[in-house]
């Protein structure tokens, strides 16, 4: 047959697999007589922490150039296992946010009760070793446990942001890093697909139920119930189970059975059956149990994970929880710090609900970081948190504090201008950040926005006459000030629409928020703030409206009747009938004049 180069492009905003698409019947079939040596791949990348360690690297391995970067060519999945055997070494060196949670939290302990002004590197490397290295920090501390895993208070754990994992854990009750090792290794599809999980959660709470086939599979798999979450229990049994099967023979099994191995043969896999077999035999153990632990090695093998890096994973998330457990305030301040725009209005709400009132954004107080004020229970947002509004922009602020009245602020000597732009003011000025300058010269927010930050003063003069232009524009309206508090700081501002005595309101009648919707009852308030007209795949019409209440987190419900010129209001609170589907999740039947009643 006739051999021909395939050279191929691979576009990355698309997700093709080549090797599958030249080996697609139709390819095949217009191709009767070609044979495909190699796939040229256009362009590469490189892992973010993937590292090939052997000394003299260029003389045993090509190396090829990246953005001018030097780099191994071997692709991360199936090849890489070639590189063992091959004698390299090859590590996943992964850098973590969470480390920066750990810096930033360590900093506001060591300022407030070290009275450490500015802490150093040293100062908060030391204060790791001494309290939160793996080697000195009290891995089986009960209140961590209890006050964290047990009772589901999640902000910022590292593999527990997820509210399927984090309802698992809860469900668990860990009381150990094993326990959170096997969490973790359950959380993923293969082993939530086959229900490891609900049988997991069973043989923990009734852990005498658990049938062990002998004494050395009890000592292996009793730290997990009997199960084999862990590929390492795999290696393990076929090392103390089978005949003569050495301990490099068991994670040679262990690999194959992972379909992670590096080529072993069918020949070599059953070998290893026959002497697994016949040393279970020998050890006391039926034939039938014997091929039902091999069966079972199978099955698990499909998405047992390795124990070394689910423990390493878990004593990160511990590490986590004891910040959160004894430094509660210093923990949600570096939570806050670190998480993206994207995610900042969850963040806060999260704080919210443990209990801390934000302070609103003040030119005067509000620094560099969230800080946290001295009842512990107050935090005070940064001006970072402000969308658009840079740097160097709040470095000239710094420098011109304290500002007395808007004067200060606009014609200050210390201060540099071009750094500090109109766009700068046009956010610090919508984002409220320069409520507290506001005076009775002005009619509203409005008409000082105008006056300082759309038409810019660069003298006193430009700003008596902007006041006096200008002041007819009064205010804001609401649904703009909240608009503005949600575009430029994360934050939704729903005491604004729902007072105390509404809420008070709410309880008296027993009527949950829209985030505790209970199905049988099937009642809920919420606050609008988004509606959206759709089309289902069937043509139907419907909306869908995205909602929210003093938690901040948002619900989507699809309201499925609507008639002729039906809508809700955003920015408003409502009381709605509703029912819940796994399928589609919130969703209302009846037309929205029945099913939504606007309150206030």
């Amino acid at each position: 047959p006739l051999r021909v180069k395939a050279i191929t492009k691979i576009r990355t905003d698309k997700v093709y697999d080549i090797k599958h698409l030249l080996d697609s019947k139709h390819f095949l079939d217009n191709h009767p007589n070609l044979i495909v040596n190699d796939v040229i791949i256009s362009n590469c990348s490189r892992h973010a922490g993937g590292v090939v360690v052997a000394e003299d690297l260029d003389k045993y391995m090509p190396l090829i150039s990246s953005k001018n970067v030097r780099q191994t060519p071997w692709s991360e999945g199936q090849n890489v296992r070639h590189l063992e055997p091959m004698g390299f070494i090859k590590f996943d060196i992964l850098g973590l946010s969470t480390l920066r949670m750990f810096e930033g939290a360590i900093k506001h302990i060591l300022r407030r009760k070290h009275n450490i002004k500015n802490p150093t590197f040293k100062d908060i490397s030391d204060f790791y070793q001494k309290n939160l290295h793996p080697d000195v920090l009290d891995l089986n501390d009960p209140k961590v446990y209890k006050s964290v895993f047990q009772k589901g208070k999640w902000a910022g754990v590292f593999q527990f942001t997820e509210s399927g994992a984090q309802n698992l854990c809860v469900q668990v009750a860990p009381t150990s890093i094993i326990d959170l090792s096997a969490i973790t290794s359950i959380y993923r599809p293969g082993p939530l697909s086959a229900n490891v999980h609900e049988d997991y959660i069973e043989a923990k709470k009734r852990p005498h139920l658990v049938h062990y086939y002998n004494e050395e599979y009890r000592s292996i798999t009793e730290e997990t119930y009997g199960f084999l979450i862990f590929q390492e229990q795999i290696a393990l049994l076929a090392h103390r189970l089978g005949k003569n099967i050495t301990l490099d023979e068991g994670n040679s099994l262990r690999k194959v059975l992972t379909k992670k191995g590096t080529g072993k043969t069918d020949k070599v896999l059953q070998s290893l059956y026959d002497r697994f077999v016949e040393g279970c035999v020998e050890k006391g153990m039926k034939q039938k149990e014997a091929n039902e632990l091999w069966e079972k090695f199978k099955f698990f093998s499909g998405y047992g994970f390795n124990k070394s890096h689910a423990v390493a994973y878990s004593v990160i998330s511990y590490q986590c929880a004891w910040l959160l457990a004894y430094y509660e305030s210093e923990w949600i301040a570096a939570y806050l710090e670190k998480e993206s725009e994207a995610n900042k209005e969850k963040a806060i709400s999260i704080a919210k609900s443990f209990g801390f009132d934000i302070v609103e954004l003040n030119i005067n107080t509000s620094g560099i970081d969230w800080e946290i004020g001295e009842d512990g229970k107050t935090l005070i947002q940064p001006l970072t948190v402000v969308k658009g509004l840079g740097q160097s922009a709040i470095e000239e602020i710094f420098k011109g504090r304290p500002f007395n009245n808007v004067e200060d602020f606009l014609f200050n000597k210390n201060m540099r201008y071009s750094k500090l732009n109109k766009k700068a003011l046009d956010v610090l000025v919508r984002a409220g950040a320069l409520n507290s300058l506001v005076d009775s010269r002005f009619t509203g927010l409005k008409h000082f926005w105008s006056a300082v930050a759309v038409d810019r003063p660069r003298k006193q003069k430009d700003l008596d006459e902007n006041i006096i232009a200008y002041a007819p524009e009064g205010d804001f309206t609401e649904d703009e000030k909240i608009g503005f508090l949600s575009e430029l700081t994360g934050q939704f501002p729903i005491t604004m629409l729902v007072d105390d005595k509404m809420l008070n309101k709410f309880d008296e009648m027993c009527i949950p928020s829209i985030s505790e919707f209970d199905p049988d009852l099937g009642l809920a308030w919420c606050v609008v703030r988004k509606v959206e007209k759709k089309v289902s795949g069937s043509g139907k019409d419907y909306l869908q409206v995205v909602a929210t209440d003093t938690s901040s987190l948002d619900q989507t419900i699809r309201c499925w009747a609507v008639e002729k010129g039906e809508t809700l209001q955003i920015n408003t609170p409502y009381l709605l009938k509703a029912s819940y589907s796994e399928q589609w999740g919130l969703s209302t039947r009846g037309s929205v004049a029945k099913s939504w009643k606007r309150v206030g």
